[in-house]
């Protein structure tokens, strides 16, 4: 008997094939071994991936809640899980007496004994292979000035993309006249921070390939494996007609919880907000091969208008510019000031609170010594607090400049 395809949907089944044809309107049908969607008026078979998604979506699930078999709860790093937890303590969400394991335990990060999926990736001591991102600085397509290969933890490949991408920016310095200069990089710093969450949020774990991240002088290309995710096309995603579904529901809560995702399904208009309210060229987005791009421009939009009344500097000079121009400075190759250095170690704590002092040191490019003399300055003026001890220990910023 030929069956109709219209009205029949994949569900979960003990059965052997592990899925099993039933009566409804969600247009998914398995026959002979092969599984099809109906798509308008013809019939789409599904890859094994496809099928995975739509068994997880009907248990209202995603694969980082599954428990990571090949790991254990020793892989784990307790200092960053402490971080994550005194956070959680510190909103009121938990009482202080629970322990550590017992929180990730409530949250479902653990189950049964063993971390999920999700939990070893925001928490993994030490090299990680399922999280490897590449960034590198091109001068042209196939010449390579700088580069950088990442295999830690969530949380700290975002700590770590950012620096090295601000080490390639360039900046302006713009005088206004107020005691302090202003500084405007050529690319909007809020963006390039909400596409990287969004890169390390909603990435496919379960794609053998990485993410990349390349620095051309004119623009910056974010490629992430996994298309776009729930049944959502790119036309919706820029009308902002789209629903918000994540592909890694507990990656996502863990971010959520840290306040470093404000809002679920927003990224894109706040990236395309950013872009337009700083001057920039509209960014591009699309779907290529298995994965999903966004490419940001340094180029000024033509009715730019620089701030009132302000003066860029080349830093270079010891004379001011009277007309307002752009002198562009590398800040890779520029020595930061005293002041500077105070914001980049407070800018590196804020992202990351478990950095050590030879850490910060090496991302400062400081000598020991001159790093705890700066650390220390700053817990001097109120600025600064380290809470706990070396071990375990974590710091916690009590006001910014």
């Amino acid at each position: 008997m030929r069956m109709s395809l219209k009205r029949w949907s994949l569900l979960p089944t003990p059965k052997a094939d592990g899925y099993l044809l039933a009566w409804t309107t969600k247009k998914t049908v398995s026959t002979r071994g092969r599984y099809y969607k109906r798509v308008q008026n013809s019939n789409h078979l599904l890859s094994l991936d496809e099928v995975v998604n739509i068994h997880l979506q009907t248990i209202n699930s995603s694969w980082d809640y599954y428990a990571d078999q090949n790991h254990s709860i020793d892989d784990l790093s307790q200092e960053k899980i402490a971080i994550f937890t005194n956070k959680l303590r510190e909103q009121g969400e938990f009482s202080t007496k629970m322990s550590d394991l017992d929180i990730l335990e409530k949250l479902e990060f653990i189950r049964g004994g063993q971390p999920t999926f999700g939990c070893y990736l925001l928490f993994v001591d030490g090299y990680c292979p399922t999280s490897d991102i590449q960034i590198g600085r091109f001068k042209s397509p196939i010449t390579i000035i700088d580069s950088i290969s990442l295999h830690s933890d969530l949380f700290s490949e975002i700590t770590d993309i950012i620096a090295f991408i601000k080490k390639h920016l360039m900046v302006e310095y713009i005088i206004t006249g107020e005691p302090k200069r202003t500084e405007r990089f050529d690319y909007p710093t809020d963006a390039i921070r909400e596409i990287v969450i969004n890169m390390v949020v909603h990435r496919d774990y379960r794609d053998s390939s990485g993410s990349v991240i390349k620095i051309f002088d004119d623009r910056m290309e974010f490629y992430n494996p996994g298309k776009l995710y729930g049944g959502n096309t790119l036309e919706g995603l820029l009308s902002g007609k789209y629903s918000s579904k994540s592909r890694n529901k507990l990656v996502t809560k863990a971010f959520k919880e840290m306040g470093e995702i404000e809002k679920y399904g927003t990224g894109i208009t706040r990236v395309q907000d950013i872009c337009r309210n700083y001057g920039v060229k509209e960014p591009l987005f699309e779907e290529i091969t298995n994965g999903f791009q966004v490419t940001l421009y340094k180029e000024k939009l033509p009715d730019f208008i620089p701030p009132k009344n302000a003066m860029l500097v080349d830093n270079s000079k010891t004379d001011l510019k009277t007309d307002i121009e752009t002198t562009e400075i590398d800040n890779s190759k520029t020595d930061l000031k005293t002041d500077e250095i105070d914001d980049l170690i407070l800018s590196l704590i804020e992202e990351n609170p478990l950095l050590t002092i030879p850490d910060i040191a090496q991302k400062t490019g400081k000598k020991l010594t001159a790093t705890k003399e700066r650390l220390n300055k700053l817990k001097a003026v109120g600025l600064l607090d380290r809470v706990g001890g070396k071990r375990g220990g974590y710091w916690k910023i009590k006001a910014l400049f």
